[in-house]
């Protein structure tokens, strides 16, 4: 059986943001924001996991909102570091796009389990 999609991204965004954070601080000497970004950029990942192991649908959906709240902040920090010079285009380019992916293909599970639910397919 393959692994799901927003496990594979969100692990593989993890990757990155663990690299960018080790990037802020050895070559930037930025403490406190490369936190801020490691902590939810690799929480994505972290509650997308635990929404694959949900007991329940509702459950499920709970996780994967916490994924799109986590994936914002993470939004939010990838503007702030290349606002100020932190990270250049390309890296901020590159990494928003792999976010912005990652909470459209959320908002689209979370979409269609909500379909489901409300059809009662699913419990």
């Amino acid at each position: 059986m393959s692994e799901s999609i927003i496990l594979v991204k969100s692990f593989d965004f993890a990757v990155r943001i663990v690299n960018l954070s080790k990037y802020l601080v050895a070559q930037q000497k930025e403490f406190v924001l490369s936190k801020q970004i490691l902590r939810s950029g690799t929480s994505i990942g972290a509650n997308s996991e635990e929404a694959d192991a949900a007991q329940s649908k509702k459950e499920f959906i709970a996780k994967l909102e916490i994924v799109i709240k986590e994936a914002r902040e993470t939004h939010f920090w990838l503007r702030l570091l290349h606002k100020t010079d932190y990270i250049d285009e390309n890296m901020f380019e590159s990494m928003l796009s792999d976010c912005n992916e990652i909470i459209a293909i959320v908002i689209a599970i979370i979409k269609t389990t909500r379909k489901n639910l409300d059809k009662g397919e699913l419990k």
